[in-house]
């Protein structure tokens, strides 16, 4: 499997790799390309892959968020749309939280001079109010994933000072993930972040990494990007393996579109491609070192096996054991499926 020289850690581990070369679909514009990317449409009305995963599984953990959405680098770019973590259709309780991996979960500190047992008082009067407002509107969907939020807040309170304590990490770990390098810095401590989440019970974790818009100077950009990201990512695949959790996670690498092959002609930088880019998945039962797919001899269409955004969020389900035809949810009276009416399929060939 050829990996770019860019990324020396990931190539390490190409056998753990499954790469899908075939990822297509029309949109070329950032913001609706990231709907489709999350949401399977460019509308941004429908429920994010998050949600249709946490509607499908339920939470794990009792103490933290079952959908965890960071953003750990933009150069500037707007955060993406909400739409990406958003519930669309769904209760609204199905949406992810937003965290900064800096700062973790905001809005969640214990107040200043306020015990537990005095903040569980306050919030319990509180609920009760909350709970006669809820009776009173028979049950309102927002309203109950609001009251579940504050829940879930108190919680946090003293799960997420723990969940973000990077720094009891051991030495050998902080170095693996590049902790120490300026660089990766921001992207490694997502990364660990991530991992530690995964061993809390966390469902669905999502990080984005923005910059990679190189429509000038690709080679500088992106050599800039590789080496924020590479060691990482490699990192995290390397910890989530060693601890016996690979199997069970599935990581998957990719963007809302690739870029051209060809120079777009302002300062060697390429343009826009969602015609034709690549994907690669790990762990959850894929097969490590398997290739899918084709483009022509420079990568600029699809040539074999093509592979749509709603194909690949199937593939997803399919490795969480969820059906994508079967799990659904009654909107306005129709029967929606998270494929809704542009249909797909697992690349089920990935799997072992």
């Amino acid at each position: 499997m050829p990996i770019s020289e860019l990324f020396p850690h990931t190539s390490q581990l190409a056998d753990e790799l499954c790469l899908i070369r075939s990822m297509t679909h029309r949109n070329p514009v950032h913001g609706p390309g990231e709907c489709v990317a999350l949401t399977g449409t460019a509308t941004g009305q429908r429920p994010s892959l998050g949600a249709w995963s946490i509607y499908g599984l339920g939470s794990e953990s009792e103490e933290l968020p079952a959908f965890v959405t960071m953003n750990l680098h933009t150069d500037g770019m707007q955060y993406p749309q909400a739409a990406g973590w958003g519930p669309g259709f769904l209760p609204s309780r199905f949406q992810g939280t937003v965290v900064n991996p800096d700062q973790g979960i905001e809005h969640v500190h214990m107040p200043a001079g306020v015990t537990t047992e005095q903040r569980l008082d306050e919030l319990s009067a509180i609920e009760e109010l909350n709970r006669r407002h809820l009776d009173s509107l028979q049950q309102h969907s927002e309203l109950s994933a609001r009251l579940r939020s504050y829940e879930l807040a108190f919680q946090l309170q003293t799960a997420s000072p723990e969940l973000f304590a990077v720094d009891q990490e051991t030495e050998e770990t902080a170095h693996l993930y590049g902790m120490n390098d300026p660089t990766a810095k921001t992207v490694a401590r997502g990364c660990l972040i991530a991992r530690r989440m995964v061993e809390r019970g966390v469902r669905f974790i999502q990080l984005r990494v923005g910059g990679w818009d190189a429509h000038g100077n690709i080679q500088g950009n992106h050599e800039r990007m590789a080496q924020r990201t590479d060691r990482p990512i490699a990192a995290l695949l390397i910890d989530l393996k060693r601890r016996g959790l690979l199997d069970s996670t599935l990581v998957v690498w990719g963007g809302e579109f690739g870029r051209t092959p060809t120079m777009e002609g302002r300062g060697k930088g390429r343009d826009h491609s969602p015609a034709a880019f690549s994907v690669w998945m790990a762990g959850g039962g894929v097969q490590g070192g398997k290739i899918i797919g084709a483009t022509d001899p420079i990568g600029y269409t699809v040539t074999e096996r093509p592979v749509g955004p709603t194909d690949l969020h199937a593939t997803i389900l399919h490795a969480l054991g969820i059906d994508s035809n079967e799990l659904a949810y009654d909107h306005h009276g129709l029967r929606e499926t998270p494929l809704g009416v542009t249909g797909g399929a697992a690349v089920t060939e990935a799997f072992l």
